[in-house]
């Protein structure tokens, strides 16, 4: 269990994953928000190829994903920042930038994923790896 500002993280175990994302999410999780994650992780790093993502739930409500992976990624965004993330800092920086790009629709879910953004976000700001995700995301 990993601590950021008093917010903890815990690993969703496989047989709670359908059940988490549909309770925060409902049919939007599989049908928007996990391709949006996937394809963002997909244009931040030429180093992605797919895969296996571990589901993780905070402390303060928020919940994000996690490539099953070990290696650094090379991320390149779009604000021009380039540099490299581990796996959970780049699945922090794919989550913030699905979250943001889905909270500008209208509707409850568009909600949630602004919620689940600033959630996010503020587990961030404690992360060893803070200044690559802010730099990355922002």
């Amino acid at each position: 269990m990993n601590m950021s500002k008093g917010i903890s993280r815990e690993l969703v175990s496989a047989d709670q994953r359908v059940i988490h994302s549909a309770e925060l999410f409902g049919i939007d999780f599989p049908l928007r928000l996990e391709p949006a994650i996937y394809g963002f992780a997909d244009q931040l790093s030429s180093d992605y190829h797919g895969g296996y993502w571990h589901f993780y739930m905070l402390s303060n409500g928020g919940f994000y994903l996690v490539p099953d992976d070990d290696q650094l990624f090379h991320v390149c965004s779009e604000n021009g920042w380039e540099g490299k993330l581990s796996a959970n800092a780049f699945g922090i920086a794919a989550c913030l930038y699905a979250y943001s790009h889905l909270s500008f629709a209208s509707g409850d879910f568009a909600d949630v994923c602004a919620e689940q953004y600033h959630l996010l976000r503020e587990y961030r700001m404690d992360h060893a790896e803070a200044g690559g995700i802010l730099a990355a995301a922002d």
